[in-house]
């Protein structure tokens, strides 16, 4: 099999492609290895809400939900045993990939009950459970970047555990995610785990940003207010990208560690489908192309840019100044960024629990209707 040129291009170009979707179907029919096979993806990111539109469709869990009720699961139970089992599945799916990138690719992440989202000690937990639960290296355990979240981080770093940091939306905020993984690794070195074998990624979402900022944008209306619309996404990762560079490309931190094999925590780009008609459908993956990141995709913007995806290399190293141009216009124009990152981060939070909460009345629906 042959791999799609503009997605080979994307990854020439140092980007990782990962899918954001996981389901059953996907892993029976060979779906998702058709999708590694042809289309270069060497990831899969999964989140409450993908899990809720994977159970909620079609038949593919039935027979183990009907098994798990037999033996008096409850819904927690059913939920872990259903979503740990596809995790585990899509591992070893990647498990080829995994050994020949060297740990840096062929990663699938699961993510803590997003209830636990302000409850560090509970989101540890959670954690080391999962990680257990699954029982693969190439596992990645997703935790909210909240301010729970972030102690959380370090502690499950220094389990020797694999973290994929998610829900992260400002630089400030990156900037202490970075901190709290490289806390992590010096307490994992102290412990005598093998740092080489410890990975994170920070997931950085983009086009949430832009659905935020450009409605207040269109608030404001002024013509200068106008114009900044759909820059605000691309210019925030850019300049999240800056800050990994600043700490990964030769701080004493880092370089420290590095000396014990420690990676670097990549940028992971999240949120990339368009949500807005009007802007180009491959907008979040062409304008943010860059060494050492990851681009998780829906499907549609996997398909999109396959299909007219115009890959120019690197379009991300060296955009900073630019990048902050673009804020310091939103700012002048009025936008109070600092709100629009603490509304962000409690929407996301919000959306993931309400997607567990459906996810948990649907299972408890089916185990019901087996044990009638």
């Amino acid at each position: 099999m042959t791999q799609n040129p503009n997605l080979a291009a994307l990854s020439a170009a140092g980007v990782s492609v990962w899918l954001d979707d996981l389901s059953r179907d996907r892993l029976q029919s060979g779906n998702l290895a058709e999708l590694r096979d042809t289309k270069s993806v060497v990831g899969v990111t999964t989140n409450p809400s993908i899990f809720q539109a994977a159970l909620s469709k079609g038949n593919a869990y039935d027979a183990q939900v009907n098994e798990l009720a037999e033996r008096g699961a409850d819904v927690d139970a059913t939920i872990r045993t259903v979503t740990t089992d596809d995790v585990r599945n899509a591992c070893d799916v990647f498990a080829e990939v995994f050994r020949a990138s060297g740990g840096v690719d062929g990663r699938v992440s699961i993510e803590v009950d997003p209830r636990l989202a302000h409850d560090t000690d509970k989101t540890i937990l959670q954690a080391i459970e999962l990680w257990k639960i699954v029982d693969r290296p190439n596992v990645l355990i997703k935790i909210p970047a909240t301010k729970a979240g972030l102690p959380a981080i370090t502690a499950v770093i220094a389990e020797g555990i694999s973290v994929n940091v998610t829900l992260i939306f400002s630089v400030e905020r990156h900037k202490l995610v970075i901190d709290a993984y490289l806390a992590g690794l010096e307490k994992a070195k102290e412990a005598g785990h093998d740092l080489s074998k410890i990975h994170s990624v920070a997931s950085f979402f983009v086009s949430r940003v832009d659905t935020e900022i450009d409605k207040r944008l269109e608030s404001i209306g002024s013509e200068e207010a106008l114009a900044l619309r759909g820059q605000a996404g691309v210019a925030n990762a850019r300049l999240a990208y800056a800050a990994y560079e600043e700490v990964f490309g030769g701080g004493s931190r880092y370089e420290a560690l590095k000396a014990d094999g420690a990676p670097v925590q990549r940028p992971l780009w999240a949120s990339t489908g368009v949500k807005n008609p009007d802007y180009s459908d491959t907008l979040y993956v062409t304008e943010l192309v860059g060494p050492n990141t990851v681009n998780t995709m829906p499907e549609k913007t996997l398909d999109a840019v396959a299909d007219h995806g115009v890959v120019t290399g690197d379009t991300v190293s060296g955009t900073a100044a630019e990048a902050q141009a673009v804020f310091d216009k939103l700012e002048a124009v009025g936008i109070d960024l600092t709100d629009v990152f603490v509304v962000l981060e409690d929407e996301g939070v919000e959306k993931f629990e309400k997607s567990w909460q459906e996810l948990i009345d649907a299972t408890q629906e089916q185990l019901d209707a087996a044990n009638k």
